[in-house]
């Protein structure tokens, strides 16, 4: 007859192990003898063995009794269930350690591939680092708005960086986080977005996305608390009738706005599409 701990060691665990067996009902735990310790036999180690064998293993503590107590078939069929489940935590935990990796990638975390190589495209230009870093954030909250289609706008969007105009126009932006009001390079700004403008309005692009109102309010008054000649050039576009610029909408009759039913303004496609996170001072 063996005391508790040289059943734990003969079974090659901890008498903790031994202990906890006991609590959870996998391991039966024999009377005390007349001196108030427990006394174990030889089937109590083939026993414990067995158990240690299976939670070595990987098996779950509350399917080791039903593994113990099944025929070949079924602790066949038992071990084949563990193994799916073992291999579906597995894959979680791969998809755990890739959103760890995207987490210390700083840019991957909150935005889809397509608009972190459109970030490095514009670093490419020589785009300063303030700059893009203001215009990430909008991406990130254009990008949780509308998940399903920012794929759509982002290929828009590196398809525009072929346009002159819009190469112009990341060239002003480069250090326009240094300028003021009077700066006259904001009337030019100005210039190409409303050629841009015009041009994808003039093109028929129609509009798929869409941002409400408040959102939309929000994103302008970061531009344009941004720098004071963001307050500038937003008046300009107004002075020209063109309202707001992330929904940069022109005011005249030709150029009207698609409505929807809900009399939500929607967004232009092409670089008219998310202004605050794309072609504006930010």
């Amino acid at each position: 007859m063996l005391t508790i701990s040289q059943l734990a060691a003969y079974a090659g665990v901890t008498v903790r192990a031994v202990r906890h067996y006991h609590k959870v009902g996998l391991l039966a735990e024999p009377e005390r003898d007349r001196s108030g310790y427990r006394a174990y036999d030889a089937a109590a180690v083939v026993q414990l063995i067995r158990i240690h064998t299976l939670t070595d293993a990987g098996v779950p503590l509350a399917r080791v009794q039903q593994l113990l107590d099944a025929d070949p078939q079924e602790f066949a069929a038992g071990v084949e269930d563990i193994d799916k489940a073992l291999l579906a935590r597995v894959r979680q935990l791969q998809h755990t350690r890739k959103r760890l990796a995207r987490l210390a990638a700083g840019e991957h975390l909150t935005l889809p591939q397509g608009v972190v190589d459109y970030l490095d495209r514009l670093r490419a230009l020589g785009v300063d680092e303030r700059y893009i870093e203001m215009e990430r954030d909008a991406w990130i909250m254009v990008a949780a708005q509308m998940p399903h289609q920012i794929d759509a706008v982002i290929a828009k969007k590196h398809a525009q960086l072929a346009d002159p105009d819009m190469v112009r126009l990341y060239s002003l932006l480069n250090d326009v986080l240094d300028w003021a009001a009077d700066d006259p390079r904001v009337v030019e700004i100005a210039d190409v977005l409303e050629r841009l403008a015009m041009r994808a309005i003039d093109a028929g692009e129609t509009a798929t996305a869409r941002l409400d109102d408040q959102f939309v309010q929000l994103l302008d008054m970061t531009v344009a608390g941004s720098t004071p000649s963001a307050e500038r050039l937003l008046a300009i576009l107004e002075e020209r009738g063109w309202r707001g610029w992330t929904r940069i909408e022109r005011v005249p009759a030709r150029h009207t706005p698609h409505e929807t039913s809900t009399g939500d303004t929607e967004l232009w496609e092409s670089d008219a599409t998310t202004r605050a996170a794309h072609e504006t001072v930010t």
